[in-house]
């Protein structure tokens, strides 16, 4: 493993062991949640954590990585939890929180679909006595007891640094850059945006389309990119995207148009899409977030507070992040976020986050993979 590279190794392996300390005092029976369904369980036995994950289609990480690694993790501790994902459906997702709350559960660790629905979700169940984590996405005038996330100013930061070095290396010290970002109603697309737009200007290029997409729904993305590339004929050399996935919609136009590799697209998740196309070279970068750290890092959190350890969760939140609604300050674990070219690749393989089966498919991919070191 690249440790210039991959430095949350350390901080993995401490919240592991604060994991393993957690279950030693005991714990009840674990019960798996390998699918999504549609309620929550109508039983919580104390100590119960009720995960509710945003959807399945912005971005494949929520089923494919948190689920899994947030279970083991409780799995581990001998904590029982309950994973349900919204699917993207903000009365579900409000539905599910009620039932968690009327369940009785100890801990509620949230992805919000928007902050709105998530504040009357936290503020509900903390009215009831039970202690809310937000997870990845900070709830805006929720009152969460902790924030575990990423740094996610410098989250965007990588992203515009990668966009310059890429139009840089092309030959572009200048011009009409296209920011296509997340979600209005995500807080964390507001943050990246703040880093990369900075970094962007700071270059001296010039931002002549500004576009958030819905839902960061990506054939959204597709359909808003299309109209920014009719808009204006493709005079523009870079597109910052917020995440692999309007990455992708942005590049699958620009493909149409003979363009796919010429203009550098960003993007953010490290998802095997993404990670193939950088290979490939028609997407200039992505940024790897370590996402078991990530679920560590919440999952100590919630044993801490279901054990009562109120010590050893504040000791793990030794950030802070403002909530621009309350004026507070939230207690926060931000973990720290990595730029990935073609070059580095096979270091987000060597962390264990994917694999080279998953990405090398093709006879094409084979070869960059081989030219990569990816193995």
């Amino acid at each position: 493993m690249s440790k210039r590279h991959l430095g949350l190794a350390a901080g993995a392996a401490a919240l592991s062991l604060l994991l393993a300390a957690c279950g030693s005092s005991g714990g009840g029976d674990t019960t798996s949640s390998a699918a999504p369904s549609d309620t929550a369980s109508s039983a919580a036995p104390q100590g119960t954590v009720g995960v509710i994950l945003p959807d399945a289609a912005s971005s494949a990480r929520w089923e494919t990585a948190d689920r899994p690694f947030l279970q083991e993790a409780f799995d581990a501790a001998g904590v029982e939890a309950d994973i349900q994902n919204a699917n993207g459906d903000k009365a579900k997702w409000s539905t599910l929180c009620d039932q968690f709350i009327s369940a009785g559960v100890s801990v509620l660790l949230i992805v919000n679909l928007d902050s709105e629905t998530g504040a009357a979700c936290a503020s509900k169940a903390v009215a009831q006595g039970i202690s809310v984590i937000d997870y990845d996405r900070l709830t805006l005038g929720g009152g969460s007891s902790y924030y575990v996330s990423f740094d996610n100013v410098a989250v965007g930061t990588k992203i515009g640094e990668g966009l310059v070095k890429c139009m840089q290396d092309g030959g572009n010290a200048s011009g009409n850059v296209v920011l296509l970002n997340g979600s209005p109603t995500d807080n964390n697309a507001t943050l990246f945006k703040q880093g990369y737009e900075k970094v962007i200007k700071d270059a001296g290029y010039t931002v002549t389309e500004d576009q958030a997409v819905p839902d960061w729904d990506n054939t959204k993305a597709g359909t808003i990119f299309e109209q920014i590339y009719t808009k204006t004929n493709g005079d523009f050399v870079g597109v910052a995207a917020a995440n692999d996935g309007l990455g992708g919609a942005a590049i699958a136009v620009l493909d149409k148009n003979g363009l796919a590799g010429k203009i550098p697209v960003t993007g953010q998740d490290a998802t095997d899409e993404g990670l193939q196309r950088v290979l490939l070279g028609t997407q200039c970068m992505t940024v790897y977030k370590a996402i078991k750290a990530e679920a560590e890092a919440a999952s100590a959190l919630a044993i801490a507070l279901i054990k009562g350890d109120t010590a050893a969760a504040d000791a793990l939140a030794t950030g802070a992040t403002a909530d621009s609604v309350t004026g507070k300050d939230v207690p926060s674990v931000l973990l720290v976020p990595v730029g990935i070219t073609a070059e580095t690749v096979k270091d987000v393989v060597a962390d264990g986050f994917t694999s080279a089966d998953k990405l090398c498919v093709t006879d094409e991919l084979k070869a960059a993979c081989e030219k990569y070191g990816v193995a």
